[in-house]
């Protein structure tokens, strides 16, 4: 009898310790157990190199924790790619966090890729209103906000300040002054990214969304692009091409050609994202001190940006979860935020830091940059978004360069679209 109680007793201890061997296990899979140790840290190229420094505070301070920072290509497609082979290897994988692009975010949670997040372990309360939106899928949280992003409209200062011409508040303001005053002084118009990639989508989707429109509803279950507000957006931008105050060249822009030919003194309107600002006005540009910034402008009044940046993640073959969710934390406190900002002139997702005297004059576009953000809308979400993106780039291309007109062109993005949404 002694050795069945005996028995009975160890019994009872193995289930406890089952128990919380499991319940661990339970936390563990939102990234706030799991143990803790050495880290990968997989991003696109670091441009402005800021965020090996940053690292090296989190090395000194957590010994045994020690992050290896991996920068995969500067090609946004070459970045998802090489993340998307790793995270396919399971627990061959060899990135724990990912540096991901915003609109990823809902297709690696729905393919199973990255771990859902407790929120408690982060300060969302403290960042802007909506980006926290771009790290949500189905309703849970599965990233964490690290740079935010919005697109504004870059202006030659010095060319309207002569004319008495106030910077765009509408679509009329700013064709009205590319077909008129650019040609005046031996310029384009105006230039976006128009080149068939990432880009154009962003470009495309800001247009619909200015003009009253949306692409995709219910987490990409549901299109919704086949509206009048879709052809308006769609017809401003080809209309641009076919009269010529878009310039044909601008249909092979990306980012940083377009930044070029404005920081060239070629343009006098260019859509772009806040680094164009800081490029063209540093010592060695030909506009700078001739630059200014507005939110974009749209058919009645400011329009509407696409809402940019990148999201931390933490993958789901990561080998210490707590570890990954504790740098998450260290990366989006306030003064690491406040770095990626001076330092990697990143827009920081910290609200307080666009109040900061200090930093608006060191960096003026920034109240513009939180109205900005405020009023933009994430890219449309889906399971499927890398498609969505293509077919978005391909049409819209079509209509820009006039194989299409807008009316056909927005027919053709419902159909293309409800296809991608019932596989």
């Amino acid at each position: 009898m002694r050795w069945i109680h005996a028995a009975g007793r160890g019994l009872l201890v193995l289930i406890v310790v089952l128990t919380g061997y499991v319940a661990s296990g339970a936390r563990a899979d939102e990234a706030g157990g799991g143990g803790r140790g050495p880290l990968t840290l997989a991003t696109a190229g670091d441009l402005t190199g800021y965020l090996g420094s940053v690292l090296e505070g989190w090395n000194r301070t957590h010994p045994g924790e020690e992050v290896t920072l991996v920068e995969l290509p500067d090609s946004a497609d070459e970045t998802r790619a090489q993340m998307i082979t790793d995270l396919r290897g399971g627990e061959r994988g060899r990135f724990d966090v990912l540096n991901i692009d915003v609109s990823w975010t809902s297709e690696f949670a729905a393919a199973g890729w990255i771990r859902p997040l407790p929120r408690d372990r982060f300060p969302l309360g403290t960042f802007l209103p909506r980006v926290v939106d771009t790290a949500t899928y189905d309703g849970r949280l599965y990233a964490v906000p690290y740079v935010t992003n919005a697109g504004l409209l870059l202006y030659r200062e010095d060319v309207l300040a002569a004319e008495g011409v106030p910077p765009p508040r509408t679509w009329a303001d700013l064709e009205r002054a590319a077909k008129t005053l650019a040609p005046e002084h031996g310029l384009d118009g105006y230039a976006g990214q128009f080149l068939p990639y990432e880009g154009l989508t962003v470009n495309a989707a800001e247009a619909v969304y200015s003009a009253g429109g949306t692409v995709l509803g219910d987490e990409g279950e549901r299109v919704t692009v086949n509206s009048r507000a879709a052809r308006d957006g769609i017809g401003f931008l080809a209309r641009g091409v076919r009269e010529g105050w878009i310039p044909r060249e601008a249909l092979t822009y990306k980012e940083e050609e377009s930044k070029q030919a404005f920081q060239d003194g070629r343009l006098l309107f260019l859509r772009n994202w806040p680094y164009a600002y800081v490029a063209a006005s540093a010592p060695g540009s030909k506009v700078a001190g001739k630059v200014g910034a507005v939110p974009l402008p749209g058919p009645d009044g400011p329009g509407t940006s696409v809402l940019g940046g990148s999201n931390l993640a933490v993958a789901g073959h990561a080998r210490h979860p707590d570890s990954a969710a504790r740098l998450i934390a260290y990366l989006t406190s306030e003064r690491v935020q406040r770095q990626v900002l001076t330092r990697g002139a990143l827009p920081p997702v910290r609200a307080d830091l666009y109040d900061d005297p200090e930093l608006v004059r060191r960096f003026p576009y920034l109240p513009t940059l939180r109205e900005s953000v405020l009023a933009a809308a994430p890219r449309p979400k889906s399971p499927r978004y890398d498609q969505v993106s293509l077919v978005v780039q391909a049409v819209v291309h079509d209509a820009m360069t006039g194989r299409q007109t807008p009316g056909a062109a927005v027919r053709r993005l419902a159909a293309e679209l409800a296809a991608v949404s019932s596989r």
